[in-house]
C-alpha cells in the first residue's frame, strides 16, 4: 500500500511539468482532455496505462504517445496534425477504422494536450 502511494506521488510530480508543456504546445487543458477522452468513448478502442476505462484493443495503445514520431496517415506527430486527425480522421486517412466523432476544435485541443502527457 505504501509503495502504491509513493508511486502516485512520484508520478504526480513528474507529470506536472509534462502537463504544463502539453498545454503550452496545444492551447488545450489536460484535465478537460481526460474528460473528453471519456466523453467520446476513446477508451473503448484505445488503451491507456493506468486508466481503467481505457482498455480497448481496436486502435493503437497510447502508451508513449508523446514519443511517437508519426500519426496515422503518415503525418508527423505535431499538435496541429494531431488535432486535425482527432477532428477529421477520415479526411487524413479515408480507410481508417477511426470514426468521425464530431469532436469540436476545443475538445481536439484538450485531447491533444492529454495525449501529449503520455510518455
Amino acid at each position: 500500500m505504501r509503495y502504491a502511494l509513493c508511486m502516485l506521488v512520484l508520478i504526480g510530480c513528474a507529470s506536472h511539468e509534462d502537463q504544463r508543456i502539453a498545454e503550452d504546445l496545444t492551447g488545450g487543458t489536460v484535465d478537460r482532455g481526460r474528460a473528453a477522452f471519456r466523453k467520446y468513448g476513446c477508451g473503448s478502442c484505445h488503451e491507456v496505462h493506468g486508466e481503467q476505462t481505457a482498455q480497448g484493443s481496436v486502435g493503437p495503445s497510447f502508451h508513449d504517445f508523446a514519443l511517437q514520431s508519426y500519426l496515422p496517415g503518415g503525418l508527423t506527430n505535431s499538435p496541429a496534425n494531431l488535432m486535425r486527425w482527432i477532428e477529421h480522421p477520415r479526411e487524413v486517412e479515408p480507410k481508417t477504422a477511426m470514426p468521425e466523432l464530431g469532436v469540436s476544435e476545443r475538445d481536439a485541443r484538450d485531447l491533444a494536450a492529454y495525449l501529449y502527457t503520455m510518455k
